[in-house]
């Protein structure tokens, strides 16, 4: 005779995988669909559908592969502390993004650690025009004896030393570059890049409408984090330069607009 399954006890484990997926959101602040399904021993779809139950509860927030905190950070940091975080990726994203430069070229730099590190592995002899927001990329390529270098103007935020008022977004929509360097605090399949600030951001969207090409420069740890503006969609990339991303998230980028480089698969 067949015993029919209890579907009390199912439930009861259910409910306890659940709160320990989220116990453990918590902690570790992502959580990874494959890596569940094989710590409890159950199919991918089941892992799915707790994600979407937790969601439902306003526990997590379902994102490619995983989910995340339902309550995202919607704090920026301060520039101090960008600029001492994954150093040797960002080097490594610049490295890759100096080669995309040419000589006599008008590019534009967005601000950002990672673009910051970029300015300095630009060749101090290499002949181009360089408009940026930044103090801090503007510090780095005035030493450059082949570089004609325009800062905008306007107030400066002082948590990321840009200037990000309506002056500079007024300049930049009468500018046109040969490519524009963008960077974000985060980015996501479902929203594209994103960042907390609403000024950062429209100056953001101004410099990817003025770039002939559009070169979006993002270390790994900005993957599926989501802020309050939403600035670039992926069609608007044309290349995303980044240092670790799985196969299956690279093409499904590739798939949507711009070319995905990785430093790990470069060269």
């Amino acid at each position: 005779m067949q015993v029919e399954p209890d579907t009390t006890q199912r439930k009861t484990f259910q409910a306890d995988r659940q709160r320990e997926m989220a116990a453990e959101l918590k902690a570790v602040g992502k959580l990874n669909v494959q890596d569940l399904a094989k710590s409890y021993g159950v199919t991918t779809e089941t892992i799915r559908r707790d994600l979407s139950d937790l969601e439902h509860m306003k526990l997590a927030r379902r994102v490619h592969g995983g989910a995340v905190p339902w309550e995202k950070q919607t704090l920026e940091r301060k520039v101090h502390v960008r600029n001492s975080l994954n150093r040797k990726s960002k080097r490594e994203i610049g490295r890759l993004a100096v080669k995309q430069i040419t000589e006599q070229s008008t590019i534009a730099i967005d601000s950002g650690s990672t673009l910051t590190q970029f300015a300095e592995l630009i060749p101090q002899d290499l002949e181009i025009q360089v408009v940026t927001n930044s103090i801090q990329t503007a510090q780095v390529l005035m030493s450059h004896s082949g570089s004609e270098l325009i800062l905008l103007g306007g107030k400066v935020r002082k948590d990321t030393l840009a200037m990000v008022d309506a002056e500079a977004i007024r300049a930049v929509k009468t500018m046109s570059f040969d490519v524009s360097f963008i960077s974000c605090d985060g980015f996501s399949l479902e929203r594209g890049l994103s960042t907390p600030s609403t000024t950062e951001a429209t100056l953001k969207q101004a410099f990817v409408s003025a770039g002939n090409l559009v070169i979006a420069l993002v270390d790994s740890s900005k993957q599926d984090q989501e802020f309050f503006r939403a600035f670039a969609t992926w069609d608007e990339i044309d290349i995303f330069i980044t240092d670790e991303m799985s196969d299956e998230l690279a093409a499904e980028i590739e798939r949507r607009g711009p070319s995905v480089i990785r430093c790990s698969r470069a060269d």
